[in-house]
């Protein structure tokens, strides 16, 4: 699994200019792929990571401070543009591969105890966010 992590003050994610999915104050937005290999235990992994990366002020995790992360899937992330110029999606994970694994993530999350708030699978959304540091880190687990 891929994931783009920022740190935020503050993200909201949205569909047909319905806000689904919000975050208040410092935490984390996770942009999150999946591949073929991908297995529930992967998305275990990468929940545990989430959960416990010291990326926050003072070098603190959201498990340090309770901070809310927003998880929003995005297949984009496995995306191929080495060849030509319109990428490619083979590597992406199909969507009834995906979807569970990137509940999984989010169940695992919460299970640690932290707040969640999500996207909505499959569906045009936007995504506002601010970006504090700016801070953005690539995590591949």
């Amino acid at each position: 699994m891929r994931a783009v992590v920022q740190r935020v003050d503050g993200a909201r994610v949205e569909v047909a200019g319905e806000t689904v999915g919000e975050i208040v104050g410092q935490g984390l937005c996770v942009l999150v792929g999946a591949t073929h290999d991908d297995t529930p235990e992967t998305a275990a992994r990468l929940a545990r990571k989430l959960w416990t990366l010291r990326v926050l002020a003072d070098e603190r995790s959201c498990s340090d401070t309770g901070a809310p992360l927003l998880v929003v899937s995005q297949f984009t992330l496995y995306g191929d543009a080495r060849k030509g110029r319109r990428p490619t999606w083979q590597a992406a994970a199909p969507g009834g591969t995906a979807e569970p694994l990137v509940d999984a993530v989010c169940g695992e999350l919460r299970a640690l105890g932290a707040e969640v708030a999500t996207g909505r699978f499959g569906a045009d959304m936007r995504l506002t966010l601010t970006n504090d540091g700016p801070f953005t880190v690539l995590l591949e687990i």
